[in-house]
């Protein structure tokens, strides 16, 4: 299959996998996973930039559309998209050269952990930080922050360990 068609269809399946399925979800109440940020995890290094952050502008405004949130989901998508670059760098040890053959699937399991929890980590902050937006509210924003990387960080490593292949 074309590389283009997949990343389409991976692109659909996070959006309406968001917001079908995973939106109606409320874990304690408030707290919901957001699987659809995978999208920039796995998004391939190679091609072009401003591409790929368009699509993850679109990613997170669908997201919002549905959700009825207002924009937050965008600006923490492209605020994630745009910042990958130097967390790629930090620990995968890349340069510039080695995008085009860069793959998350054959790193080392500590080092896409690492990209994968801090990239979900600074998505979520950001995101609960302007939902809330009171430094009074400081603590429901941390918990919910941390509540919700780890429902979503079992999510996408547990959906990684089922669809990945054995090779």
């Amino acid at each position: 299959m074309n590389k283009n068609i997949r990343q389409s269809l991976f692109f659909l399946f996070l959006l309406f996998l968001q917001v079908l399925v995973l939106n109606n979800i409320n874990f304690l109440g408030h707290i919901n996973p957001y699987l659809y940020i995978a999208f920039i995890f796995l998004y391939p290094l190679k091609e072009k930039r401003f591409t790929f952050l368009f699509l993850s502008f679109i990613l997170g405004l669908c997201v919002d559309f549905f959700s009825d949130s207002g924009g937050i989901h965008a600006f923490s998508t492209i605020f994630i998209a745009y910042i990958r670059l130097f967390f790629v760098k930090v620990y995968f040890r890349k340069t510039t050269s080695d995008y085009s053959f860069f793959n998350l699937k054959s790193e080392a399991f500590g080092a896409v952990f690492n990209y994968v929890v801090t990239l979900t980590l600074i998505h979520h902050l950001i995101y609960f930080s302007f939902i809330n937006f009171s430094l009074q509210n400081l603590s429901i924003v941390f918990l919910n922050t941390l509540y919700a990387s780890v429902f979503t960080l079992i999510l996408f490593f547990l959906g990684t360990y089922i669809f990945t292949k054995n090779k």
